[in-house]
Order: structure tokens, then C-alpha cells, then sequence
């Protein structure tokens, strides 16, 4: 994939799971209804690995078009 590509889906990989992580918040004091399940842990793993793809994905794409 060449590095316009990488930076326009990393881009778009950090603003969804930004989105999600913003859906996930409390909101009006009252917790999410997927707090204090067995899903908890498993949709904090899965937005962190959002960011880290996502900041990857840009990163890499950024450096592409640097050494292009």
C-alpha cells in the first residue's frame, strides 16, 4: 500500500475508535451497560489496539511519503 493510502486509513482507523471510545463514556452519571461485564475488559484491549493500529497505520504512511 503506498503511504497516501496508510495515512488516509490510519486516519480513519484513530477517528472511528476515537468515536466508539467518545459512545463509551458515562454520560448523565450513569454508566455504560457494558461496565462491570465480562465484556469490559475485552472492549478496553480492543479500543487501545484501535489507537495503536491507527497511530501505526498513519505513522507509516507518513514515513513512506517522507522517503518517497
Amino acid at each position: 500500500m503506498n503511504g497516501v493510502g496508510l495515512v488516509v486509513l490510519g486516519s480513519a482507523t484513530f477517528v472511528v475508535t476515537a468515536a466508539v471510545f467518545w459512545a463509551l463514556l458515562p454520560r448523565g452519571g450513569k454508566l455504560h451497560r457494558w461496565t462491570n461485564t465480562e465484556l469490559e475488559p475485552y472492549i478496553s484491549v480492543a479500543i487501545c489496539a484501535g489507537f495503536a493500529l491507527g497511530f501505526t497505520m498513519l505513522l507509516s504512511g507518513i514515513l513512506n511519503l517522507i522517503g518517497d
